[in-house]
């Protein structure tokens, strides 16, 4: 999966499942101050990811590190490229 696959799907998610405009979306962006998401919103977007995805992202704890919207784009380019789709 390329870089520009992974954050078109990543983009997308936040697009569908938080309502987020695409303009709004930047690799600087920060998912919190920036996009204003919460801590429970973070669940929602680990369940979107992964179904986006096809990985299991619950168990990783590099997910506490994620801070921008470029951050996210590394943790899947990592999983992705680590194992095939699965992390533990």
């Amino acid at each position: 999966m390329t870089e520009e696959e992974i954050i078109e799907k990543t983009n997308k998610v936040f697009e569908e499942s938080f309502e987020i405009e695409k303009e709004r979306l930047q690799p600087g962006a920060h998912i919190f101050n920036d996009l204003g998401l919460d801590s429970l919103d973070i669940v929602d977007l680990v369940v979107a990811l992964q179904k986006s995805f096809g990985v299991n992202i619950r168990n990783e704890e590099k997910i506490r590190d994620i801070r921008t919207l470029q951050d996210v784009y590394q943790f899947i380019s990592t999983i992705k490229n680590a194992g095939g789709g699965k992390a533990s």
